[in-house]
């Protein structure tokens, strides 16, 4: 009888360990899940790594700027200083570098000018290392002059129109607006592109409403 009681004290026992281990587990699995849920919330959500994304794609598709007549140049040689110098682009596009004279700049990039004049280096001097900066920018301008409000230099956007250019200038009240002409020069000579504003603005001769280049004057008699 007394074995039987025994055996019934250790089975009670028993059960009541294996139901306060439910109640713990029961306890902390709630715990857990609000853990995984505070740490998924502290991730950042997908539209904000979406737009690190895109900003540093664009940064890196972005084009390299061009050189351009009257662009200003340091070109610099590592520990050489007699033949590092701050030149301009003369209007036949050239730059005359020390030691190696006359070198074409217009049309190119500042890191494939710096990689001729490397590459040309090699025969005076050991492992050359060139450096080229834009230290004025003048060859991405327009101007405009005449019958216009703001008249003089102005930067040339990527694809302006003459149109455009002549919306940042404004008209005064004796411009003749139907004889407006844009002055280009091309491959040395001087090119007059006629501009009828008053037929453009109705949707005419659109033709007329060419991109400017670097370089161009807009003349609003």
């Amino acid at each position: 009888m007394g074995g039987g009681i025994g055996t019934m004290k250790k089975q009670l026992i028993l059960t009541m360990l294996f139901a306060t281990s439910l109640c713990g587990w029961a306890q902390a699995g709630p715990a857990n899940q609000e853990s995984i849920v505070e740490t998924a919330d502290s991730t950042p959500p997908p539209a904000y790594e979406q737009k690190v994304a895109v900003t540093m794609s664009s940064v890196a598709a972005g084009p390299s700027y061009v050189i351009g007549v009257s662009d200003v140049l340091h070109i610099s040689v590592w520990k050489e200083p007699d033949l590092t110098a701050t030149l301009p682009v003369r209007p036949d596009g050239m730059v005359s570098v020390p030691l190696l004279n006359d070198i074409l700049a217009e049309g190119l990039t500042p890191m494939q000018l710096a990689a001729i004049i490397q590459q040309k280096l090699k025969k005076y001097i050991a492992l050359p290392r060139v450096t080229v900066v834009v230290t004025k920018a003048h060859a991405h301008r327009v101007y405009l002059m005449g019958e216009v409000i703001r008249s003089g230099p102005i930067a040339l956007t990527p694809d302006m129109t003459v149109l455009q250019a002549l919306a940042s200038a404004g008209f005064t009240q004796f411009a003749n607006t139907k004889k407006i002409y844009v002055l280009r020069t091309a491959d040395g000579h001087e090119e007059k592109i006629r501009f009828n504003y008053k037929q453009v603005i109705k949707g005419e001769a659109m033709a007329q409403n060419i991109l400017l280049k670097p370089g161009d004057t807009i003349v609003v008699p």
